[in-house]
Order: C-alpha cells, then structure tokens, then sequence
C-alpha cells in the first residue's frame, strides 16, 4: 500500500473511532467531571505518527459536540496533538499514557474555569483523575493488545 494513502487511511479511522466513542459515551466525555474512554486511543501514536493527525482532528469533531462551547474545541484540540506528539516521542511502553494525563489536566482545567467558573487547582485533579482512568485503565490494556498482535508493524 502507498505509505500516504497508508497514513491518510490511518489517521482518518482514528479520527473516526475517537469522535465516535466521545460522542457515543458523552454524559462521561464532557464536563467538569470526565472519562473521556476515546482517551485511551492516545496510546496510538506510539504505534504509528499518523494517530498524531487522527486524534487531533477526532477531538475537533469530537469537541464540536461539546457543551463547553468554542473553547474546548480550540483549547481541547490543541492538547490532544501535543499530547500525541509526545507520545509519539516516547519509547518506552509504560509511560505511553502519561503526556494524555499531564496535558489535559493542564489545559482542560482553563476550560473549565472559562466555561463553567470552577476553580483550576481542583479542576486539574479531577481532569488527571478521569484521564489516569481512561488512559492506564484503558490505554495501557490497549497498548498491550495491540503491542502483542503486531497489527501496527
């Protein structure tokens, strides 16, 4: 297969699969309190550098949905691709599920205080609570999954 098409093909079945499961399961998606499962595919680009695109545009379509407004599309999105742009970096399989974690209880906290006036300090804990959930308690089994069935080499 053509190394673009490849790509384009990839990164448009995750975008697809993240937009998806968000919608899908959106009383947990959104919200001051979240578990976000779609979250869990932010093991991928330690897989294939073409997840970086797909998770980034799945979370756009994902956030156009959200009832935080035009802030989390913007602010949501773009901690979703340096999330995945880190995780593409890292090499090593247990810390895969970290940036995901880190970044969104940064970012997402502002939407938050912007959308819903919580405070951010309080906000960032249940944010990294809810992504520890979906990324260690359902990236991680996914990472190993797929790791094992080498669908990705």
């Amino acid at each position: 297969m053509n190394k673009n098409l490849k790509f384009l093909t990839q990164a448009g079945i995750i975008a697809a699969l993240y937009t998806s499961i968000t919608i899908v399961l959106a009383p947990l998606s959104y919200g001051a309190i979240q578990i976000r499962v779609s979250e869990a595919l932010m093991v991928l680009p330690f897989f294939t550098p073409a997840a970086i695109p797909g998770l980034f545009i799945g979370c756009i379509l994902a956030n156009l949905n959200s009832p935080l407004g035009i802030i989390d599309i913007i602010v949501g999105s773009l901690a979703t691709l340096i999330a995945a742009w880190i995780t593409w970096k890292i090499k090593k399989k247990l810390w895969v599920p970290m940036p995901s974690i880190v970044i969104n209880a940064i970012f997402v906290p502002f939407v938050l205080k912007y959308a819903l006036g919580l405070p951010y300090f309080p906000s960032m804990l249940w944010v990294a609570l809810g992504q520890a959930i979906a990324c260690y308690g359902f990236g991680y089994p996914l990472l190993v999954l797929l790791n094992k069935s080498k669908i990705f080499k």
